[in-house]
């Protein structure tokens, strides 16, 4: 009789391997084990005020080509190395894109980019690109938006976005509480805070929800809350957040919720107008906060590409420009390797002073 009343839009189910089946295909190492546990350790000590250091999330929009994904993760392993002593460097490895109305929904949903939708093709690449980055000594962090894929790579993660569209989502802040790495929540696409401030409370608390265990069987999840949540500001409603009164605001919605004074600052988005010229503008900006004293920035984001700017995807896609973004538009490497060394250049002589507040 439930034939009648169920799935009446559905043209279909496909069987997914489990998350432990496809662990077994993509197994963590030893190497990527202690490079994702490095980098969330990292991460804790600069949002619990033992590492003066900040960290960045940079590296493309969205990850479309493995190979270019991976040449590009080798020279921010390089980059990384020159500035480790003021930056925690953690590669932006995003592969799912939220859409408001149609486009491409990123690599696990279509990984060959023609609307064929091999889900499971696109997880299984997914996590091998994960872990290979991992294999090279280089944490990565991506936003979680289906609350099932983290059971499929989320062990080689460090860092987690809660996007601007989900922040209010009680499915998405239920899953963060369970997450193993700190938690950026970001404020509304409208630049509000209080949805992102209160996702950041709701994920701090334990919950129970309904959710898959690593062999595909429902399950109640049952979790211990997520210590680690901070605000990520990136714009909205036509402004930019990260002036010096956008961020003494932040400030004060956290002190006045009882949280830690922990902001991120997306240099994209918004806040660049989303304009990739004017990230590196942005990034000096917050980068003299620090050095005029503040200490609630704990972090910056930015989107970078081998190539600048973006492109759509052509029907022939042999015609993609190697290293260019398919989503929002990227600084190119050049500018990164200048954004950041600007950055260690100015923090070399702050962190001391940081150290001892």
């Amino acid at each position: 009789m439930t034939s009648r009343t169920e799935n009446l839009n559905v043209v279909g189910i496909d069987r997914m391997a489990t998350p432990a089946e496809m662990k077994e295909r993509v197994p963590m190492t030893e190497r990527a084990a202690e490079s994702v546990l490095a980098g969330r350790r990292a991460l804790v000590d600069i949002l619990e005020r033992r590492d003066p250091r900040l960290f960045v999330i940079v590296g493309p929009c969205s990850i479309h080509d493995p190979v270019a994904g991976m040449d590009y993760a080798r020279r921010l392993l390089a980059l990384s190395a020159e500035v480790r002593e003021t930056l925690c460097v953690v590669m932006r490895v995003y592969f799912e894109k939220p859409r408001t109305t149609t486009g491409w929904k990123g690599f696990i949903n279509d990984p060959r980019m023609d609307d064929s939708f091999h889900i499971e093709e696109g997880m299984e690449r997914g996590r091998r690109f994960l872990r290979d980055v991992a294999e090279l000594g280089l944490p990565a962090a991506t936003e979680a938006l289906d609350p099932i894929a983290p059971q499929y790579y989320g062990d080689l993660v460090s860092w987690t976005a809660i996007g601007a569209r989900t922040v209010e989502s009680q499915t998405h802040r239920e899953m963060a509480s369970g997450l193993s790495t700190p938690v950026g929540f970001k404020n509304g696409t409208d630049g509000s805070l209080e949805s992102a401030v209160n996702g950041i409370l709701s994920a701090s608390h334990p919950h129970s929800f309904l959710g898959l265990n690593e062999n595909g069987v429902s399950a109640i999840i049952r979790t211990r809350g997520n210590a680690h949540g901070h605000l990520v500001l990136r714009g909205g409603g036509g402004r930019p957040n990260y002036d010096t009164v956008s961020i003494t605001l932040a400030e004060q919605a956290l002190t006045k919720a009882k949280l830690p004074c922990n902001l991120v600052v997306d240099c994209s988005h918004a806040n660049s107008s989303k304009k990739p010229e004017l990230q590196p503008l942005v990034m000096r900006d917050v980068v003299h906060q620090v050095r005029e004293g503040n200490r609630s920035i704990m972090g910056l984001m930015i989107e970078s590409f081998i190539e600048a700017g973006n492109q759509p995807i052509p029907a022939d896609l042999s015609k993609l420009r190697y290293g260019c973004s398919v989503t929002d538009a990227c600084v190119d490497w050049k500018t990164t390797e200048t954004m950041l060394r600007q950055a260690h250049e100015i923090l070399r002589g702050v962190l001391p002073t940081r150290r001892a507040a």
